[in-house]
């Protein structure tokens, strides 16, 4: 039986190295690319760089002079960081507010909270654009408003079943001692909640930093532009693109999030179970 679950053993590990790899060889792929002239990158794209290929920091250098990249990386930065913040505060009181108050308002509540998970974005996106016009949210902060709506089901969800993890008995013996509800929840809940919190951050950043149509159908296009619409202005007429730009403004758009990722990763599986599991 033993040898039986070691052969297993490694059938799974070889099958998910393989899977491992074919996700991580596009971004070895555009990493490789960044630095070769623009020729080879069509013509020998899996090639490794040899001195008549390679261009040094060259695609890097035209790639964010030809698409501002610094003023669209730092407004992705503004968003992202607004965004995450502002979901994680209001979904986890939402979180708290519906486990702990039971009545037909929060269930309703929470029911459209899953509802909101389920609904494709092309159902709404027309009106969206239409509204967000309407009510002023093309502009950095506004988006931010529009970003809660759509990441509240997810993180709603997730911190829900954390919240019933925690005891109740902790909660009322602060109340005993004085607390009020708002110096419970931020005084006691929410550090036992940082699990989730990490996790949803990690999952909405990931989602926000690399989001491209939100930020198209909202923000104004004149003023403001995240990093992935920035790459998008390397296009040429007649559909030509500089490739050797573009990969290395790809390389600087993934930067952040992979290090982001890496810092943050370890928190990822125990967040999700403490959600899942303990609720």
């Amino acid at each position: 039986m033993n040898v039986r679950k070691a052969k297993h053993g490694w059938i799974f590990t070889l099958v998910f190295t393989l899977i491992s790899i074919a996700y991580v060889f596009p971004i070895a792929l555009v990493v490789i690319n960044s630095f070769k002239k623009k020729a080879y990158i069509s013509k020998k794209p899996f090639a490794i760089p040899t001195d008549k290929m390679f261009v040094g920091i060259e695609n890097y250098i035209k790639g964010i002079q030809r698409t501002g990249f610094i003023d669209a990386f730092f407004t992705s930065l503004f968003i992202t960081v607004l965004s995450v913040g502002v979901i994680i505060l209001c979904t986890s009181m939402c979180a708290w507010y519906i486990s702990r108050v039971k009545n037909r308002f929060t269930t309703a509540l929470y029911f459209l909270c899953l509802f909101s998970m389920i609904v494709p974005f092309q159902m709404v996106m027309f009106t969206l654009s239409k509204l967000a016009d309407m009510l002023k949210l093309n502009n950095p902060l506004g988006i931010v408003i529009v970003y809660l709506g759509f990441g509240a089901g997810l993180s709603v969800f997730m911190f829900c079943g954390f919240v019933k993890s925690i005891p109740l008995e902790i909660e009322e013996a602060a109340m005993i001692d004085g607390c009020t509800p708002l110096q419970t929840f931020f005084g006691i809940v929410m550090p036992i909640m940082k699990p989730t919190c990490i996790t949803v951050a990690i999952l909405q950043t990931m989602w926000i930093w690399n989001d491209y149509l939100l930020p198209y159908l909202v923000l104004d296009m004149t003023k403001y532009k995240t990093v992935p619409i920035a790459v998008q202005y390397l296009k040429g007429g007649y559909g030509s693109v500089d490739m050797g730009a573009m990969m290395g403004v790809l390389v600087l758009a993934i930067i952040p999030i992979i290090v982001f990722y890496l810092a943050c990763q370890k928190y990822i599986i125990e967040g999700v179970v403490a959600g899942a599991v303990k609720g």
